[in-house]
């Protein structure tokens, strides 16, 4: 199990709930910037991430602190005094690209600041960012990308620093894998998983679910963002799925519903669709079932809260594993919905 890091309210690792993370995609000193975050941390973000590139984005810090009450990072790259900074300006937690912020004195007034305001910091590795000695000994593979993290790692361990997280992304699901799990068998730090530079919507979230899937069953990861090229609030929605269907934790009403065959005589794929918008939203911890024929939805709907299975002469709806009405087709949303809004109040 891994150790347990405290990011400003928050403590991830040692078992504790994953959290859930994402990034502002507005320049950090903006309105906007602002605005987005408390979209974020409304929508169930737990952490959030904002790149520094100057002066004023550190101290924009401040702002986006008075707004949320979510624990913010630093996006640091190769000016550490930026790091610095956004540290005096009330960051959480500062994150920064293994090798890229100079030379060792440079890694060291980092690692003071953290020590000093009590703060942690990601030491995130990437398949752009391998340390060039472990490129040439091992190539482009899950130990160099670890080991270069594990190298920086080590310095701010030799400067004091003891609460680190660490992340080993790439952009194949698969080396991903391997990654985290060369580095976990290495380190007792918290894990940040994900897949970097994952692609749009739909792909990016195949991908991310795919490496995620892997690693969360293996008990590996105690964070996590689904990178995508996309609006981060599409993030932390692709995040609690993927958190809910490991069951990991728990998102609130989840829709079960027929792939559908031949034998489905009611829409059933755009009745499951209405039924998700629906519950858009709803917290409280709801299995909903919506089957679409009698060979295997009544079986199915009666292990949910409640549930509607479809036949040729109308739909029957279950409740708690009973039966408790037949209805008409055309009845079937109005009579649902209404006996969904009791489940739910």
């Amino acid at each position: 199990m891994s150790k347990k890091v405290k990011i400003g309210n928050l403590i991830i690792g040692g078992g504790e709930p994953i959290a859930v993370q994402s990034m502002a995609t507005f320049k950090t000193e903006s309105p906007e910037a602002v605005k987005q975050a408390i979209a974020l941390k409304n929508a169930g973000c737990d952490i959030l991430r904002f790149s520094v590139l100057d002066e004023n984005d550190a101290a924009a810090f401040k702002n986006i602190k008075k707004a949320v009450d979510i624990p913010i990072c630093a996006d640091i790259h190769f000016d550490y005094r930026l790091a610095l900074l956004s540290i005096k300006a009330g960051a959480d937690k500062i994150r920064i690209n293994p090798g890229n912020v100079g030379q060792e004195a440079n890694v060291r007034a980092i690692a003071d600041a953290v020590k000093s305001a009590a703060i942690p910091v990601r030491v995130g590795s990437n398949t752009g960012s391998i340390d060039k000695q472990f490129l040439e000994k091992y190539g482009k593979n899950e130990v160099s990308l670890a080991e270069s993290a594990l190298k920086q790692v080590a310095l701010f361990e030799k400067f004091g620093v003891n609460d680190i997280v660490i992340s080993v992304k790439a952009s194949s699901p698969s080396l991903t894998v391997k990654a985290y799990e060369y580095i976990a068998a290495k380190t007792d730090y918290p894990l940040h998983i994900g897949v970097t530079e994952a692609g749009t919507e739909y792909n990016g979230i195949i991908k991310n679910a795919v490496a995620m899937g892997a690693l969360l069953f293996k008990g590996i990861g105690d964070t996590l963002r689904v990178s995508l090229s996309a609006d981060p609030l599409k993030e932390i929605k692709a995040a609690k799925s993927i958190l809910s269907a490991t069951g990991l934790r728990n998102y609130g009403a989840e829709v079960v519903a027929c792939p559908t065959c031949g034998r489905c005589e009611w829409d059933c794929m755009s009745f499951a669709e209405k039924t998700e918008k629906f519950l858009e939203g709803v917290n409280k911890p709801l299995k909903v079932a919506v089957m679409g024929c009698v060979v295997n939805g009544p079986g199915e709907a009666k292990d949910a809260d409640i549930g509607i299975a479809g036949g040729r002469d109308g739909c029957v709806i279950f409740l708690k594993g009973k039966l408790l009405k037949k209805i008409d087709k055309k009845d079937a949303e109005k009579e649902f919905f209404a006996e969904l809004r009791k489940c739910i109040n």
